[in-house]
């Protein structure tokens, strides 16, 4: 269970450094990208919304599904014992796109995808408990793009991809910043 709290807190972690990045940007300079095939911080905020909560929702099935004895993911895993920065090396590609749960769809403002984003904290912090007593290795749930991976993955996935998209917010910042706003309603990740 300690390596559930310390991924746990790693996430806790990152969360809080993506809130922290967009805790100033306006809610005009939030809706503007950098160029029309890229995304604007609102809407980087969004996907991450939209991703953050179905993995914390498949690591939760995989967690039943083991202890109900019907595992949700019973093919090879061909990512076992991998870090998640080795998996993601070997399954995405340069131009890998954002598969259609997660992309941005909705427009939202910026203050409505931070509040949503915090709020997913609550939940995360329940991982503890619902992988309590379960060999993370057999919690098994496929990623769209990844393929399987296991509990321990899954959730270095989440601190990995909260990162990554920090950094990208960073970059639409200095980007925006420069830039005038677009008026495409084009998004590509």
């Amino acid at each position: 269970m300690t390596k559930v709290r310390g991924l746990v807190a790693d996430i806790v972690v990152a969360c809080e450094r993506v809130l922290a990045t967009v805790r100033n940007v306006t809610s005009e300079k939030a809706t503007v990208r950098p160029a029309p095939s890229e995304w604007s911080v609102a809407e980087v905020l969004e996907h991450l919304v939209h991703a953050e909560r179905s993995g914390i929702g498949l690591i939760w099935r995989a967690a039943e599904g083991v202890r109900r004895r019907q595992p949700t993911w019973e093919g090879e895993h061909v990512n076992r014992g991998l870090s998640i920065e080795e998996v993601v090396e070997r399954t995405w590609g340069p131009n890998t796109q954002a598969p259609d749960v997660a992309r941005p769809r909705w427009n939202g403002p910026l203050d409505y995808w931070t509040a949503f984003f915090a709020a997913l904290q609550p939940m995360v912090d329940q991982l503890v408990a619902v992988l309590d007593g379960l060999d993370l290795e057999v919690v098994v749930a496929p990623h769209p793009i990844s393929g399987p991976l296991d509990a321990r993955q899954r959730l270095e996935f989440l601190r990995f991809h909260m990162d990554l998209h920090r950094r990208q917010i960073e970059d639409v910042m200095r980007a925006t910043s420069r830039a005038a706003p677009s008026t495409s309603t084009e998004s590509v990740q």
